[in-house]
């Protein structure tokens, strides 16, 4: 008997182990993945002619890492593993892809989006000048390129992110000009009882920030950026901020790595016609999933930060669940009391990401006080004042009205970097809830594709 088309989408923790367990039921998914070697963007792993060992590379992660790896090793003879290849669309029950410059299509009878999350960003004043990345590019040039993205870097924003990336970059040897969090140290004193549902991540939290403190790395929490200073020519070469006593500092650097936590991948859901919902929580646009990751869609499932941002470790589980989910779809067997034990697990994971969320919340208020002149849209040099000139003009609020009028996440990020920032100055200029200015709709293709891309004949 044939057995369902099964496709997964990602080959980070979630993506892993949705693979895993289809496997152990019989199944023989293709898994996709756009990165060269599987692991996501936290296991990411680093290119074979490098040799650093799983403590440098990955730090507290390592034992978790290794894992993941051996995991994937031992599943490659058992999937149809496609890496370097994106899919671009998702139409009628066919995946749309490109590998190695060749355009084709998939059909599944169940799709599982294990697409991970990207970096989320608050414009500062000056964030257009080179030299300034995001935490996640900022890892990646660190795990997959070996090099450090300046010789004076400084890292700003909030979420355990950027403390993980300033302490990776100064064990790898690099000079952190310093850390600067915009969520006051309160916050997280306030969400401990959360926090104590991981006792063991909340440790590896505080160990990153003591090396940090140890190797003499200025530290500050509470503050208010205000401007990365630079030159078109030369880049970055400062940044200043107000500190939690309200007192303007300023930083030396060549570099700035920023990121204020993290956001869902969820361009395929969308083009999947998955339903959304606002999570006011986080203050953005989530893919509708049961406890299981069932989207609205029948056979389209969800896991991982795709989904929701809950950590590495919730992106194994929510990975077990949805291939569960889809085991019980298919009408095979599933072991109801592993089923239970997961689904407990999983919810003490969410409440310690609700810890992790009040604790380093989305700093909405900081786009209200953005200057006129502050690039919002990078690749279209679109300004917090053409956003507000827009508004006040012709009174669109809707944010795909607002990108109609202004080219607000028209480029090439399709306004991954910008849509969240964008929406806030557009409620605030409006005077509107948040929720009203909607979403941005997910657009094919969802990346650019080559112009010599050749398709496949049908």
């Amino acid at each position: 008997m044939v057995g369902p088309r099964v496709i997964v989408v990602g080959a980070g923790p979630a993506g892993t182990r949705c693979a895993e367990t289809l496997v152990a039921a019989g199944i023989r998914p293709t898994l996709i993945d756009e990165n060269r070697r599987d692991g996501g963007q936290i296991y990411r792993r680093q290119p074979d002619n490098f040799k650093r060992s799983y403590a440098t590379l990955y730090g507290t992660e390592a034992t978790r890492a290794e894992s993941q790896h051996r995991s994937f090793d031992a599943l490659r003879e058992h999937i149809d593993y496609l890496p370097d290849t994106l899919v671009w669309n998702i139409s009628e029950r066919r995946v749309f892809v490109l590998h190695e410059s060749r355009l084709s299509e998939l059909p599944f009878d169940a799709l599982v989006l294990c697409t991970g999350a990207t970096d989320r960003l608050m414009p500062i004043k000056g964030w257009n000048f080179a030299g300034t990345y995001s935490l996640g590019g900022a890892q990646v040039a660190l795990k997959a390129q070996a090099c450090s993205i300046g010789r004076q870097v400084v890292f700003i924003g909030t979420g355990p992110l950027l403390y993980l990336v300033a302490a990776q970059y100064l064990k790898a040897g690099a000079s952190v000009a310093a850390v600067l969090d915009t969520s006051p140290w309160s916050l997280r004193l306030a969400a401990l009882p959360k926090l104590l549902a991981l006792p063991r991540a909340l440790v590896n939290g505080v160990a990153l920030t003591l090396a940090l403190r140890r190797a003499g790395v200025p530290m500050y929490s509470g503050v208010e950026p205000l401007e990365i200073s630079g030159t078109g020519e030369g880049g970055v070469d400062g940044l200043s901020f107000k500190d939690a006593n309200g007192e303007i500092r300023s930083v030396a650097c060549d570099a700035v790595a920023m990121g204020y936590h993290l956001r869902p991948e969820t361009q395929l859901a969308d083009l999947a016609r998955c339903e959304f919902h606002f999570d006011t929580a986080t203050r953005q646009w989530l893919p509708r999933i049961d406890p299981q990751g069932r989207s609205s869609v029948s056979c389209v499932y969800l896991a991982g930060d795709g989904a929701r941002i809950l950590g590495a470790n919730a992106a194994e589980v929510s990975g077990l669940l949805a291939a569960t989910a889809l085991l019980q779809d298919f009408k095979q067997p599933v072991d109801e009391d592993m089923l239970g034990e997961q689904r407990r697990v999983l919810s003490r994971l969410e409440r310690f990401a609700q810890g992790l969320r009040q604790s380093f919340p989305w700093p909405a208020h900081l786009a209200a006080c953005l200057p006129d002149e502050a690039v919002v849209c990078r690749c279209e040099a679109v300004t917090a004042g053409d956003l507000r000139h827009i508004v006040a003009r012709t009174g669109a609020v809707e944010a795909n009205r607002v990108k109609a009028f202004g080219r607000v996440g028209m480029g090439r990020c399709q306004g991954r970097y910008c849509a969240n920032a964008a929406a806030e100055i557009v409620a605030h200029a409006a005077n509107v809830p948040l929720e009203q200015v909607g979403r941005l709709r997910g657009q094919a293709p969802v990346k650019p594709l080559p112009m010599g891309a050749e398709a496949d004949a049908p």
